[in-house]
């Protein structure tokens, strides 16, 4: 029976870590602080940040909660990234995406002092982390090594291929698994013989943003398998592809109406040798990442040591 690799057990063994590094760096009167930019209103991106902000206060670091109107322009988003770049109590900035269509998001992401770059998305930490230097790391990559080293999973000499070539996740996930001295292939859209590489992975990384398109067939036996994706399911035909018969998903999609899905059909997880579950998986490890990179902004910017993360 395949392992199931427990994404709140260690998410939340992270998150002990990074109170035990707030608390040892508030003896040095050094408090860690987080600002949250969230524009508008779209339902989703409210979860997420106040979930963040909440990891924030459980963990005693400071979160300053900014929430612009979706009316909001550029120019006006740029003055405000560069108030908070020059706020010294603020140690890490995240600006919640998606923002509106008419916000060049690129310009705003840019704009972010590398320093404070929580999210890892600017392009000098980029560069850093391609180079094998200190960097902050974009945060579901990260959690991926995370999941991967603390559930003992072998990483150095295996054969790590990554599906999707993302800036966000695909490309950083492949980065710090070669940093991890494992052989790594990225896949893609335009891969040709995606099964035959797919079949070849001691590892295999799915974050591809397709409900379940990683099929058994695509998977050797006993491989580990981290399922990056997060697709939700509305109708009964979708549900009934992944999970007729599942009891416990059908009782959950009758009161819901929807159901998630990663991007590995979960009955690939059948013949694998551990797994990711989604939910419970790499989106917990997702926010203790965060929790852990301002954390290490705030050492950074300081020249205190990193210790224990």
């Amino acid at each position: 029976m395949a392992r199931v690799l427990d994404g709140a057990a260690l998410a939340a063994a992270m998150k002990q870590e990074v109170a035990e590094e707030v608390r040892r760096l508030g003896e040095q009167g050094v408090r860690p602080g987080l600002a949250a930019v969230l524009v508008g209103h779209v339902a989703a991106s409210e979860i997420y940040v106040r979930n963040k902000v909440q990891a924030c206060a459980e963990l005693g670091i400071y979160s300053d909660l900014i929430t612009p109107p979706a009316e909001i322009t550029t120019e006006e988003l740029l003055a405000l990234v560069d108030q908070l770049n020059a706020r010294d109590d603020i140690d890490g900035i995240l600006v919640q995406l998606p923002l509106p269509p008419r916000i060049d998001s690129k310009i705003l992401l840019d704009a972010i002092d590398p320093a404070k770059d929580v999210d890892g998305f600017h392009p000098v930490n980029a560069g850093r982390l391609l180079a094998g230097r200190p960097a902050l790391a974009p945060c579901t990559p990260a959690g991926v090594i995370e999941i991967l080293k603390r559930s003992g999973i072998p990483i150095a000499g295996r054969h790590a291929v990554v599906v999707g070539r993302s800036d966000i996740v695909g490309k950083p996930a492949a980065i710090l698994l070669l940093h991890e001295n494992a052989t790594v292939t990225i896949c893609h859209s335009k891969t040709r013989d995606l099964s035959a590489i797919t079949k070849q992975a001691d590892i295999l990384v799915a974050a591809i943003g397709r409900p379940g398109f990683i099929a058994p067939e695509m998977v050797a036996p006993g491989a580990t398998l981290v399922d990056v994706g997060i697709n939700r399911l509305n109708t009964r035909e979708e549900f009934d592809r992944f999970f007729k018969g599942d009891a416990r998903r059908e009782a959950a999609f009758a009161k819901r109406g929807s159901t998630i899905v990663g991007d590995i059909d979960p009955k690939a997880f059948e013949i694998a040798g551990a797994y990711t579950p989604v939910p419970g998986g790499v989106g917990l490890l997702t926010i203790a990442m965060l929790m852990a990179n301002t954390v290490r902004a705030a050492q950074m910017r300081r020249g205190l040591p990193r210790r224990g993360l």
